[in-house]
């Protein structure tokens, strides 16, 4: 499979998160490989944004790799849960993409294992069911999901034509005023 480049998270983050759809998310542990389709994400534009880390400045971590090298990963803890993201932005920028959901495609098994879970649809069909279903934590911080060497890959998925539909984000109190979730209409993996 081809590895998405850099410059693809080197764009505004709503198009990278549009962009996404219908990639492929894998995980290496060990000799064993997890992937998915991805399905689901939601763009986050930094210090402009009051649903992004960076608009309160804390925790810190994030908001320095919010700034750093698009298709770097950033992983923090939301109610008890690891979310994975993948820093995109334009040059001076910043900005991150949320992967909410995925479509598991291989090492089922091991995730439903990691999980503790059977329904497959109940995978991997929330932020934090991914994280758990694909063991990433905030040990993958600042890697580059461009890079081979990374325990966690973006790349091209099958060209298929996608419906993608767009809403305001989950979970958010204080949202912008475009629609920043994106997802694949009628795939049953998309969160609920």
């Amino acid at each position: 499979m081809k590895l998405i480049t850099k410059k693809f998270f080197e764009r505004d983050p709503a198009l990278v998160a549009k962009d996404l759809l219908g990639k492929i998310l894998i995980r290496r542990i060990n000799s064993k490989i997890l992937a998915g389709k991805i399905v689901e994400t939601e763009a986050y534009y930094g210090k402009k944004d009051p649903a992004s880390r960076a608009y309160l400045g804390w925790p810190k971590y994030c908001v320095k790799l919010l700034h750093d090298k698009p298709g770097k990963i950033l992983v923090y803890m939301v109610h008890a849960n690891w979310l994975f993201n993948v820093v995109a932005h334009e040059k001076r920028k910043d900005g991150a993409v949320l992967i909410r959901a995925i479509e598991p495609i291989k090492g089922i098994e091991i995730m439903q294992k990691n999980r503790k879970v059977k329904n497959l649809v109940e995978l991997t069909n929330g932020p934090g069911k991914l994280t758990q279903a694909l063991k990433i934590d905030v040990k993958s911080n600042g890697k580059f999901v461009t890079s081979r060497k990374s325990d966690v890959i973006i790349c091209e998925g099958k060209r298929e034509k996608l419906k993608v539909c767009s809403s305001h984000r989950i979970g958010v109190t204080r949202d912008l005023k475009k629609n920043l979730r994106f997802f694949i209409e009628g795939n049953k993996f998309v969160s609920k």
